[in-house]
């Protein structure tokens, strides 16, 4: 058995690794992202994705290697950056969204609920397009915010059409790998009180310290979708 031939380091490398390592490639799954593909050592927007359009975003990205598997290793210094990728996925039929992320640090007095505080260190976006997509589009935003407590569920004082999921809060997690599920449809409803008319158009990661003019790091695993 392992814990009978590795050390106790040699044990926590490895269940490091499997958590950020991008599931087998199977009928039940839908990659969305897992960085595999991706060059190293170059900062900027990933291959296949595209950034914002607002603010003055700095793109602090890089893929990097750890434990053996690439992963994206975002920094914000005063700026929010985002990075999008154009999908389809249906939530009927891919309901469970899943990604694995390892924060390192907070963006010092951010808070979600208030629009002047409105940073967080790592961000995924599951966006349900919609004509005109400023002020129609339905994006569930899946955060680990700095104060908000897990489970809160608000709408963005920033933006209408962005509903926050606090998934994680403060520091007691910091520095390890997790491994995230939700069920995006099961979301959906009760954010929206019906099942979405149109499928999934955008997945964003995103992460900003301008509000507070701080800093925030972190980094983002494999992104997928499930079959229930």
């Amino acid at each position: 058995m392992i814990r009978v031939l590795v050390s106790l380091s040699t044990a926590a490398a490895l269940a490091a690794a499997l958590l950020i390592v991008a599931p087998a490639r199977a009928a039940d799954t839908l990659l969305i992202e897992d960085w595999s593909k991706q060059p190293e050592g170059k900062t900027g927007i990933p291959e296949g994705w595209k950034g914002q359009s607002w603010g003055s975003p700095k793109y602090d990205f890089r893929v990097e290697t750890a434990d053996g598997h690439k992963v994206l290793h975002l920094k914000s210094d005063g700026d929010s950056s985002a990075i999008v990728k154009e999908v389809k996925v249906d939530v009927a039929a891919w309901p469970i969204i899943e990604w694995t992320w390892r924060v390192v640090k907070l963006p010092a007095g951010g808070d979600a609920r208030k629009s002047a505080t409105d940073d967080e260190a790592a961000q995924i976006y599951v966006v349900f397009p919609r004509f005109p997509s400023a002020v129609r589009s339905r994006v569930i935003a899946y955060i680990w915010d700095t104060t908000a407590p897990v489970g809160s569920v608000f709408k963005s004082e920033k933006t209408g059409t962005v509903t926050y999921v606090v998934v994680r809060s403060g520091p007691a997690d910091l520095n390890k790998w997790l491994t995230e599920r939700r069920n995006v449809l099961e979301d959906y409803k009760k954010i929206y009180g019906e099942n979405p008319s149109e499928e999934v158009g955008v997945i964003s990661v995103l992460i900003d310290s301008n509000d507070t003019r701080s800093s925030a790091e972190a980094f983002v695993g494999a992104i997928l979708f499930r079959k229930p």
